[in-house]
């Protein structure tokens, strides 16, 4: 039995007979014939009797035409709610992805503003929060996605996609004297007030070396914990900050400029998910539209 045969019998209930039922099934009549004598034989019913060239339907034929019809109508919601599915129109009912606290401010919104008019039938909770804590959610799949920091190991349950990488560079005020280097070291920032950010963080430490090694004492000014409130402190002229440019990037509207911070060191941002469980289809269209706005904010002149 097959689908083919079910629209046969629900046609011919409706029409009454194999000529109408061929025209609106854009059938040959010898065609709706066969497929009822298959069904006929399949089922070991006679689901019609023929008087004088008109086809009568069976009490069984009735009973059965209901059946059919609840298939046949189950079926055609399966494949509309499909179609709505890929088109954006629903979805699960809620997309939970997480970021960085430094990117509610301008390149969340600019994320979204395409995916809600493809997918208006889809609901997206954002979760700003630090690498570590974007691992936790992700692991425990209270978030379907996570943008971060690779740095140090992930946990085992944990897929991660290396999606953007920056350089370190030194961001300063746009009418500050260092604005006018190619490149800025740790000895270039003996006794100006710095803005630093991830204390007793990997990369943190990490500039701390560099700055010992250097023979540089550092003039902290600010300790903050986003790199959007280093870069709003710096356009404020509380002082210099060094960051990733791939954050620096996202601040560009700033009154601030960037210089390679030397020596530079690299960082890796990645995309992460819960290992083993496929992404919906709604899922996958957010992590392509994250993607397609790195591009856009990192496309900086």
């Amino acid at each position: 039995m097959n689908m083919r045969q079910l629209e046969v019998l629900r046609t011919l209930l409706a029409t009454g007979s194999t000529i109408a039922a061929a025209k609106a099934m854009n059938l040959s009549q010898s065609g709706v014939s066969r497929l009822l004598q298959q069904l006929e034989r399949e089922l070991s019913i006679t689901l019609f009797s023929r008087d004088k060239g008109r086809l009568i339907a069976t009490p069984e034929a009735i009973a059965l035409g209901r059946d059919a019809e609840n298939v046949l109508l189950a079926v055609e919601r399966m494949s509309g709610h499909a179609e709505d599915l890929r088109s954006g129109a629903s979805g699960p009912e809620i997309v939970r992805i997480g970021l960085p606290s430094s990117m509610w401010e301008n390149f969340a919104p600019a994320m979204l503003v395409d995916y809600i008019r493809d997918f208006p039938g889809v609901r997206i909770e954002t979760f700003f929060e630090t690498t570590t804590a974007i691992n936790k959610l992700v692991g425990e799949r209270v978030i379907d996605l996570g943008f971060l920091r690779m740095e140090g190991e992930t946990g085992p349950g944990i897929e991660i996609d290396k999606v953007a990488s920056g350089k370190s560079v030194c961001v300063v005020p746009k009418e500050h004297p260092l604005a006018k280097l190619e490149q800025i070291s740790a000895k270039d920032l003996r006794n100006v007030p710095l803005i630093l950010i991830g204390r007793q963080r990997p990369n943190r430490m990490a500039l701390d070396q560099q700055f010992a090694k250097a023979g540089v004492k550092q003039l902290v000014k600010i300790e903050t914990h986003t790199n959007s409130s280093a870069c709003a402190y710096v356009a404020q002229g509380l002082g210099v900050s060094i960051i990733s440019s791939f954050y620096a990037n996202l601040y560009h509207h700033l009154p601030i400029v960037q210089r390679p911070f030397v020596p530079q060191s690299t960082q890796d941002f990645g995309l992460a998910r819960a290992a083993g469980f496929p992404l919906s289809i709604a899922a996958r269209a957010l992590s392509h539209a994250l993607q397609r706005q790195i591009e856009l904010s990192q496309n900086v002149e």
